[in-house]
C-alpha cells in the first residue's frame, strides 16, 4: 500500500494486509520480510497494519505501525524492532500518536509522522530519541 525506493533502486512495500514490510531488490523476482512478518500483534517483533515505509542511507526501516499507534525502526540485519515513539494507546499529546499513515526525512534527518486522527503531521528528532 505504501512504497519506498532506496538508493540502491531496491523496493520496499508495506503489505497492510499480512502486517509486515517487503523488499525487493532491484531484478529480483522474490522479495523478503524486512520488518514484521510474525503475526499481527505490538510485541517487538510484530506489526499491526503498517502503513508508511522509510529507509535511510544505513538501511534501517521506519515503520508506520497504525494498528499500534507508534513509529517502529528496525535495523538492517535486526531480528526484533524499536519504538520510535510509543504506542499501543492512541493519544494527542506530542508524544503519541493516532493512526500514524505516513514517514518521511528532511535533509537533516528530522522524522516527519503524518498523524492521521490528531489531523497533524508531527516532527521528531530520531537522533536524541534512540
Amino acid at each position: 500500500q505504501y512504497v519506498f525506493v532506496d538508493q540502491a533502486q531496491s523496493v520496499y512495500v508495506s503489505d497492510t494486509e499480512n502486517d509486515r514490510v517487503m523488499k525487493w531488490m532491484e531484478g529480483a523476482t522474490q522479495g523478503i520480510v524486512v520488518a514484521g512478518g510474525q503475526g499481527q500483534g505490538c510485541g517487538l517483533t510484530q506489526l499491526s497494519f503498517p502503513r508508511g515505509v522509510v529507509v535511510d542511507q544505513l538501511g534501517t526501516v521506519y515503520v508506520a505501525d497504525q494498528g499500534n499507534d507508534r513509529i517502529m525502526r528496525w535495523s538492517k540485519g535486526a531480528t526484533q524492532e524499536s519504538v520510535i515513539v510509543d504506542g499501543n494507546v492512541p493519544g494527542g499529546q506530542s508524544n503519541q500518536l493516532y493512526w500514524p499513515i505516513g514517514l518521511s526525512f528532511d535533509r537533516v534527518g528530522n522524522l516527519y509522522a503524518v498523524d492521521l486522527e490528531n489531523h497533524r503531521v508531527q516532527k521528531f528528532n530520531i537522533v536524541s530519541n534512540a
